[in-house]
């Protein structure tokens, strides 16, 4: 068996996940055939990345509008007090477990750099329950946060690189 560089390898694996991104609901068979490699190869190293955690889960594309419910943008600023502070506020579980009574759905949380920190993308039902979530968030966080800002998505034109099928409908809201 011919030995592959590390370039060559990653290469392979940067174009294994193109087709899971593209489509991660198709089958080994279909990736190798689109890939143009064998079937264990492509298992070999969609198993190698995901026992490496390069590959944390495969999401599906949903449309908010079709399960009534709206996505959201919390922007936060931390206070002055250490990083490490906020890092643990930030990453503790306990948020998601008082906030799941409220039907909300996180879907992204992400360290920032720019004029805010973080950033947590959610779904809610309506924007009471948005409301409701930043309002706990303040409730557990106060101390570790000087600014929050509540952002409604309007219309998604993409969502984790897939265009909305429904995109014409933007021209409803401009």
């Amino acid at each position: 068996m011919a030995k592959v560089s590390k370039h060559q390898m990653r290469l392979d694996e940067r174009k294994i996940i193109a087709e899971l991104q593209n489509n991660g609901n198709q089958s080994i068979d279909t990736i190798a055939k689109n890939c143009g490699f064998s079937r264990q190869k492509v298992w070999r190293v969609i198993k190698r990345l995901e026992d490496d955690k390069a590959i944390w889960g495969y999401p599906a594309v949903v449309d908010t509008e079709k399960l009534q419910v709206k996505r959201y943008v919390l922007l936060i600023k931390k206070s002055n007090k250490p990083a490490s502070n906020f890092i643990n506020v930030i990453i503790s579980n306990e948020l998601q477990k008082r906030v799941k009574s409220l039907g909300v759905r996180v879907e992204y949380s992400g360290y920032l750099n720019g004029s805010f920190d973080w950033m947590i993308m959610f779904t809610a039902e309506d924007i009471r329950h948005a409301k409701r979530f930043v309002d706990t968030f303040h409730l557990l966080y106060s101390d570790s946060v000087s600014e929050v800002v509540l952002l409604d998505e309007i219309f998604p034109v993409k969502v984790l690189g897939f265009p909305n099928p429904n995109v014409e409908r933007l021209k409803d809201f401009v």
